[in-house]
């Protein structure tokens, strides 16, 4: 009887959760490990950080998706290091065995070597970030109401650093519920001293996209009353005031941190195999040096003619270069091959209620059908049909009423935090 190839996938963010769909009922053994139970659509996040959607709604448990799977398991785990002479992964729990190894451990936010903004400012890279964006901006306004001054001018500035999509998205929805959801919640507070300010080190929003969307976005945020500060460098942050290379400060106890990403790296391999905390990886996504070991998405480094400096860290990336790789690992021989080429498809963002802005190669466009065309592909992108209909719900309800139900604070319980 042949015995079936063992395949091991870290991480099931959107490449890694494609390729082991790819290879899912096929003639291997499929291991999924990661540090988390579900698949996060990132995308989102800062819906659920600005109580639009709740978590459940964009997170899906690996052990539902693989429930009916003949060859596809999951571990929940923390992948330590990597033992390649032996092919072994180790992680807290146990070692596994491979004949392939996969690594799709994606990306965290990248705060520059900086720990105090490390420590006090927030990431959205995962749903524990977003709900505790979501905890702290709620509970800001909540201890304003008892307080009843504006003693600590900090209360009254949310700090959004990074200008991409993920910034200029956070900027909108916040702005939007300044607007129509915190007067109704607090009808006693008045929201004009609320800033919404936005750090920029580029001259326009969403520098990667083309000029009209740059500028338009820019519009947007203008509109909506978003403080713009471009060409500023976010050098510290103490937890009171935000630091600039230009001299200023800005108080604020709300500060996000959507500046940058960088790989999440695991142990075992040399530094010559990294560029930019990336796996510098050939063609097939194979890491270079080894035979049966493979980087894919945010998390590899692969030099190509249309992209020298590597390919960008997008979902499209991630989810197209798994599903070459899942192809070519179901062929009967290497020699068969192919390489992976990026198909650049385009980029949008949305920048509150009627106002996104999309790139796509053959067109450009703004404005509500943007928008709309924004909302149909993101709905589309989620996994599940009840998902869809939840999302879907939530957006209407939101879109009419202009009001959500989803601001809940949830705090750790402090007698289970003893007990740790």
């Amino acid at each position: 009887m042949e015995t079936r190839e063992k395949i091991i996938i870290i991480g099931g963010g959107f490449a890694g959760l494609q390729l082991a769909k790819s290879l899912n009922n096929k003639n291997k053994k499929v291991l999924v490990l990661d540090r988390v139970n579900h698949h996060m659509f990132q995308p989102l996040f800062y819906q659920v950080a600005c109580g639009r959607i709740e978590p459940s709604n964009i997170s899906f448990p690996f052990r539902k998706i693989f429930q009916r799977s003949r060859n596809t398991q999951f571990r929940l785990t923390e992948v330590r290091s990597i033992d390649t002479a032996n092919n072994k992964v180790i992680t807290d729990e146990a070692d596994f065995s491979y004949d392939k190894l996969i690594i799709a451990t994606g990306c965290k936010t990248n705060f520059f070597g900086n720990k105090d903004m490390e420590g006090r400012a927030f990431g959205m890279k995962n749903t524990q970030e977003a709900i505790s964006i979501r905890n702290h901006v709620l509970m800001t306004f909540e201890k304003l109401i008892i307080e009843k001054s504006r003693s600590d001018d900090g209360n009254w500035n949310i700090v959004i650093v990074g200008s991409g999509p993920t910034g200029v998205e956070l900027a909108g929805a916040f702005s939007e519920m300044k607007k129509e959801i915190l007067p109704r919640d607090y009808p006693y507070m008045n929201f004009d001293h609320l800033q919404i300010i936005l750090i920029s080190s580029t001259e326009k929003p969403l520098a990667v996209m083309s000029k009209e969307s740059q500028e338009k976005s820019e519009q947007y945020l203008k509109d909506l009353g978003v403080t713009f500060l471009s060409q500023e460098y976010v050098t510290d942050y103490d937890g009171d005031k935000v630091f600039m290379k230009s001299g200023k400060t800005i108080p604020s106890n709300n500060v996000i941190w959507a500046a940058g990403v960088t790989g999440n790296v695991v142990e075992g391999f040399p530094q010559e195999k990294l560029i930019r905390n990336r796996y510098i990886t050939d063609r097939y996504n194979k890491i270079k040096g080894y035979d049966n070991v493979f980087a894919i998405g945010d998390i590899a480094y692969m030099e190509t003619p249309k992209y020298p400096q590597g390919h960008p860290q997008v979902a499209n990336v991630a989810i197209n270069q798994a599903k070459n790789l899942g192809k070519n690992i179901l062929k009967k021989s290497s020699d068969s091959w192919e390489e992976y080429e990026y198909e650049d498809r385009g980029s949008l963002a949305t920048i509150g209620k009627h106002r996104a802005v999309v790139d796509l190669p053959f067109i450009k466009f703004q404005g509500l059908f943007a928008w709309y065309f924004w909302m149909f592909l993101h709905l589309m992108l989620i996994l599940s049909v009840r998902n869809k209909l939840a999302v879907f719900f939530n957006w209407m309800w939101s879109y009419f009423n202009k009001d959500s139900s989803l601001r809940l604070i949830i705090l750790p319980n402090k007698k289970n935090e003893t007990l740790q």
